[in-house]
């Protein structure tokens, strides 16, 4: 192992440091609850979906709560706007909110009917109480508590949130990839990718399992087609970072108008591929799941022999998919610039009708 000097090692240790930006508060309970209501901290929707506490994990809370037991930090991230978007802490702030939150929050959460206290054993007298239940004095007891909460200050790194997602997401959801792009690009776009994500044509012509039809591989599906379609000619060799930086551009940049379009053309491919593909985008006489890299080859190529001639030709489909080429260009070692412009453009050409002359022919 070649030997780096202390010099070095501390350079990138002081650089790294001042890169990240945090400022550390207390606050109370009550503050948080106030905040969340009035949005001044938002909740992506991934989270929504995701409340998993029982009743006796978040009447465990709430009585170490009340005892004055350290929890752990909540992470927060500032936006442009100031307000700030949690990290880490939803299912904390989740079960707060569910015990001492109005109706209207434990809806706008998502979080179900108010908690009764349930499994106390320190706080044995308790259990079966709900926040209204309490005397005036402990409820204030509670809601003057306060959390502690670290909160990133860099408002414009998306992709630097994206890291602090996944290095602080331990609050009892491993979110995939896309659920945390989702999170982080929440907006017009990432609404955009589950509207296309939950139509028809996607399932018929992309076949998930039953949990990653809940995972947000479906809507990464999506998102690997405009991004591959868009900027496939310009892949290195790092699909999560080539899907990070695509989704930041277009959450950035994708106005009304364009998301219209861009709609407009999903759909178009989709309605072929669905007929093409009735049983779904598969290696012939495989049955299963969609491979990614063979689904990206088929639906990209699809869209830019749309873009070329108005249609897709279906002659001799089940002979080029099970090509050997396509297999060399979807299988093994395919995140390499060249791998993902053959297996698209092999598509493409099909789909415009040229003829597919096996290698062994030429």
């Amino acid at each position: 192992m070649a030997q780096i000097s202390t010099e070095k090692l501390a350079l990138q240790l002081s650089e790294q440091r001042r890169s990240v930006d945090f400022d550390t508060f207390d606050i109370q309970l009550q503050e948080l609850l106030r905040m969340l209501g009035d949005e001044q901290i938002s909740v992506a929707p991934v989270y929504q979906r995701h409340f998993r506490w029982d009743p006796v994990r978040c009447s465990q809370l709430i009585e170490s709560l009340a005892l004055g037991i350290p929890i752990p930090n909540l992470f927060m991230a500032t936006n442009t706007d100031n307000t700030w978007e949690v990290v880490d802490g939803v299912q904390r702030l989740s079960a707060v909110a569910k015990f001492a939150g109005s109706e209207q929050l434990r809806s706008k959460l998502k979080v179900g009917q108010k908690l009764v206290l349930t499994g106390l054993e320190k706080l044995s007298h308790f259990n079966d109480l709900t926040f209204d239940d309490f005397p005036p004095h402990l409820q204030q007891h509670l809601r003057t508590r306060p959390l502690k909460v670290v909160v990133l200050n860099d408002k414009s790194d998306k992709i630097l949130r994206i890291d602090l997602f996944e290095r602080l997401n331990t609050g009892g959801i491993v979110l995939t990839k896309q659920e945390i792009r989702d999170s982080v690009f929440h907006g017009p776009f990432a609404s955009m990718l589950e509207e296309l994500a939950a139509t028809a044509e996607c399932h018929t012509a992309v076949r998930l399992t039953a949990k990653q039809d809940m995972d947000g591989t479906r809507e990464e599906c999506v998102l690997r087609f405009f991004a591959f379609l868009d900027r496939y000619q310009k892949f290195d060799h790092s699909v999560e970072d080539f899907l990070d930086g695509y989704m930041r551009d277009a959450s950035e940049n994708f106005t009304g108008p364009h998301l219209l379009s861009r709609k407009s053309e999903f759909m178009s491919v989709f309605s072929a591929l669905a007929t093409v593909f009735p049983g779904g985008i598969l290696r012939p006489g495989r049955k299963g799941t969609t491979p990614l890299n063979l689904f990206e080859g088929v639906a990209v190529g699809a869209a830019l022999a749309m873009r070329q001639a108005g249609t897709i030709n279906n002659i001799q489909t089940e002979v080029w998919m099970a090509s050997p080429e396509l297999r060399k260009a979807t299988t093994g070692a395919t995140n390499t610039r060249s791998a993902v412009r053959e297996r698209i453009e092999f598509c493409r050409d099909r789909f415009l009708g040229l003829p597919y002359v096996p290698v062994a022919n030429l």
